[in-house]
């Protein structure tokens, strides 16, 4: 079985201290963001003890202001990368602890529980935090077993490997990230059949080296994955018909482009040129009638924001991208993220420049809202559809004037 490329982990918050490891993209209609997880990169060793003073400089870049907001969040991304030192109870926590949260002035950060033990205190009975690098040692341990079978393990299989009861396996897989072990396992061979069809490798035999048993079963999968027929997947989309039109906005001209699948495309200031040139080899003609749901749909969409409806759409992207996608929209209207924020919720910490670029290649204005997402100085960052157009939405979920930067 071939080595999956590598990529990033796709997971609701991401789980500390996985090894690297190795997969690759995976295009999916973005209303079932399929996701491929991969592990994060193990932390730089932290000191013992981190900083409590405001805006002091903690391991990874993280500052006590920045630990206490991911304590206030519940924020699983931050499990493992330090513990919550509760020093009136004399117990520490995991940052995600659902226990009542206490007094910040009773808060002490330490980096890891042998520091938070060495201060005197003792491991929550509830989040159980010095179980974390068990959990990552097993999700490891089960993501390398997947990659290496020429068929998709048993559920049952995967958890007795790792020491763990099915039930409990298969919650911390999803939980950590974000599909459950049987959707990563297809997701995977899908990735490799996809990257062999983009190669000179005859369909069928790419077919069989993903590790699909008969061709029939990838045809089956193939419909909502990849949109089109693997040798259209090959060949750049020729042969899909792609259908567009452009309607006026509150936001000035926006075009909107659907496959039979969904939309595709949703961007100001874009025509047919701008549309052939990214799908070259694509039937692209008029939509007619036949987009006049959508189009009043996403119209509407641009007018409240904060009220977008659930379009289908036919997207692809990397799983990072994906995630960060996901991440996207569950960012309630009116509220923004920072880029950092939204590596960590999308499962690479540090990671603040790749989640920008994530935004910058989302295909579909309003619908996935990268216009929520800003620098951590709360400033604008960029926008592919202009900072005004970015304002403008944002004070539209807001109900408000934009604020200048």
């Amino acid at each position: 079985m071939p080595a999956p490329d590598t990529c990033p982990i796709l997971q609701r918050p991401a789980s500390p201290g996985l090894p690297a490891s190795q997969l690759a993209t995976a295009p999916a209609a973005a209303h079932k963001l399929a996701a491929m997880p991969d592990r994060a990169a193990p932390l730089p060793d932290p000191p013992a003890d981190l900083p409590d003073t405001p805006g002091a400089a903690a391991p990874g870049g993280i500052d006590a202001d920045l630990a206490w907001a991911a304590v206030l969040r519940r924020d699983r991304g931050f499990d493992g990368r330090f513990v919550t030192g509760v020093m009136t109870t004399g117990i520490y926590c995991r940052p995600s602890c659902a226990a009542r949260h206490p007094g910040r002035a009773n808060v002490r950060f330490f980096a890891d529980g042998e520091a938070a033990r060495a201060a005197g205190l003792r491991p929550c009975l509830r989040c159980r935090p010095d179980e974390v690098a068990r959990d990552a040692a097993a999700l490891a341990r089960a993501i390398d077993l997947i990659a290496a079978a020429d068929a998709p393990p048993a559920l049952g299989t995967l958890a007795a490997a790792v020491g763990y009861s099915p039930a409990h396996f298969h919650r911390l897989f999803r939980r950590a990230t974000g599909v459950t072990p049987a959707d990563y396992a297809r997701a995977l061979r899908a990735r490799r059949a996809e990257t062999a069809l983009a190669g000179d490798t005859r369909v069928t035999d790419a077919i069989y080296e993903a590790g699909y048993a008969a061709p029939s079963r990838f045809y089956a999968e193939a419909g909502d994955r990849l949109g089109m027929t693997p040798r259209a997947w090959r060949d750049g989309g020729r042969g899909v018909t792609i259908r567009f039109t452009v309607a006026d906005t509150a936001l000035g001209p926006m075009l909107l482009a659907a496959t039979g699948r969904g939309i595709c495309r949703l961007a100001f200031e874009e025509d047919e040129a701008g549309l052939r040139a990214r799908f070259p080899n694509a039937v692209i003609e008029p939509g007619g009638a036949a987009l006049d749901g959508l189009v009043a749909a996403a119209v509407a969409a641009v007018a409240r924001p904060d009220a977008a409806p659930d379009l289908p759409l036919d997207i692809a992207g990397t799983a990072f991208q994906q995630a960060v996608w996901r991440e996207l929209s569950r960012v309630p209207p009116g509220q923004t993220v920072s880029y950092a924020a939204l590596a960590a919720r999308a499962g690479r910490p540090g990671a603040a420049r790749a989640a920008g670029s994530a935004c910058g290649a989302n295909q579909v204005a309003v619908l996935i809202p990268c216009h929520r997402a800003l620098r951590g100085d709360g400033s604008m960052g960029g926008y592919a559809w202009g900072l005004d157009r970015k304002r403008a939405l944002l004070a539209l979920e807001r109900g408000a004037a934009p604020d200048p930067e």
